[in-house]
Formats: structure tokens, C-alpha cells, sequence
């Protein structure tokens, strides 16, 4: 029997902090690498048509965006005729040959021949617009387009 007894106190330890550091450099770096970041900001309005049909593309092949609609609010300067918008600037038919070109030099050779041109064309834009971006595709031979669309019943683009 001893005679000593040490008393406990009825107080919790103190948090240790020393992995604090840690755990948010690991949530930055998550953030940093799950965030997307918007690549090009519209200058023209952007409705798509709908499809009931439509495929997503792979993600692992390259894709250009090239953009066609009316100005947008802000852009009224540049008319109300639907215009091209490559990257973040207006373009006139003529510079889509330019575009593809400097789109495939930033690629690898590899790569190359997988390059996705895919057209948001707004759904009240005129077809002729269409027909010249197609044009200027097939001189620079760049076959592989692809039309994005919304999800849902084709026949609503008729209204």
C-alpha cells in the first residue's frame, strides 16, 4: 500500500499543432490541382442547339474550340451579324488557317493528327457561317470536326 498517490489532473492535454502546416499545404495543393481554370472568355452569345444523339469527346486527344454567334452584351461595337471568335478575339474567316496552324505547333508531333476541331456555333447563327468555317478548315486539312450540342430533344431547335 503506498502512501503517495499522485493526483491526475481532470484537464485534457493540449492539441499537438505540428502537423497543422501539413495538412493545409496538402489542401493547396489539391485545390491547385483539382481547380479549372476558364480558358477563354465569350465574346458572343453562345446558346447551343440540342441533340438526343451525342457522344463526349475523349479527353486525351487535343480539341480547338472554335466559337460562332452573335456580339454579345458588351461587344454591340463589332454589329449584330454572327462573328468568329477564336481564343479570346474576333476573327475574320480568312485567319482560321493561322489559328490551326499555331493550334498544331503548340502540340507534339504525335499529337498531331489527332486534333479535334470543335465548333460551339450559337443556334441562331447563320448556316452560311458555318459553311465558310468548314471551307477554311479543308484547306489547312483539318477533317476531324466536331459540332457541340446540348443534351436533349432535337426538335426543340425548331422553335
Amino acid at each position: 500500500m503506498s502512501k503517495f498517490k499522485k493526483k491526475k489532473s481532470g484537464a485534457l492535454p493540449a492539441i499537438s499543432t505540428a502537423s497543422l502546416p501539413d495538412i493545409v499545404f496538402m489542401l493547396l495543393f489539391f485545390f491547385m490541382v483539382a481547380t479549372v481554370m476558364r480558358e477563354n472568355t465569350l465574346m458572343i452569345q453562345n446558346s447551343l442547339p440540342v441533340a438526343d444523339q451525342i457522344e463526349k469527346l475523349d479527353k486525351k486527344n487535343p480539341i480547338s474550340y472554335i466559337y460562332a454567334g452573335k456580339p454579345s452584351k458588351g461587344y454591340e461595337k463589332f454589329g449584330t451579324e454572327a462573328r468568329i471568335q477564336l481564343n479570346d478575339k474576333f476573327a475574320d474567316v480568312n485567319e482560321i488557317i493561322a489559328f490551326v496552324n499555331s493550334e498544331r505547333a503548340a502540340l507534339r508531333e504525335e499529337l498531331i493528327p489527332f486534333l479535334t476541331i470543335s465548333l460551339k456555333v450559337d443556334k441562331d447563327a447563320n448556316m452560311g457561317i458555318v459553311g465558310d468555317i468548314k471551307q477554311e478548315l479543308r484547306k489547312v486539312n483539318a477533317l476531324k470536326i466536331n459540332y457541340t450540342t446540348g443534351k436533349g430533344d432535337a426538335l426543340t431547335n425548331l422553335k
